[in-house]
């Protein structure tokens, strides 16, 4: 359930990093604690796979845009290496968007 008083929070990952769903489930449950943490309602996680890379990169810009989102949750990075060089990413992504990009390693 989402909690409306809170800004909302997504997520973002390659799928091909993890090892097994169970893996993304951690993710996810990890993201959802660091929202919490920081203030945050954890919306959706957009797992992208590099067999169609950059649409749910894409997917996300246009969810962050239409929504108004202020910060986009990654693990590291190197998740964005599918979309292009992580760091000219990051600043692209911040400057078109309005929204930050924040790093909360989770453990494997």
């Amino acid at each position: 359930m989402t909690d409306y008083a809170r800004p909302l929070l997504l997520g973002y990952a390659r799928r091909d990093l993890y090892l097994s769903d169970r893996h993304i489930d951690d993710l996810k449950c990890e993201f959802e604690a660091f929202a919490k943490l920081e203030g945050f309602a954890m919306g959706s996680v957009y797992l992208e796979d590099p067999d169609t890379a950059p649409a749910t990169f894409e997917a996300l810009v246009a969810s962050v845009n239409r929504c108004q989102i202020t910060a986009v949750v990654l693990p590291s990075l190197r998740h964005l290496a599918l979309v292009g060089k992580p760091a000219a990413v990051q600043v692209q992504f911040e400057r078109v968007t309005g929204a930050r990009i924040v790093l909360h390693k989770v453990a494997p």
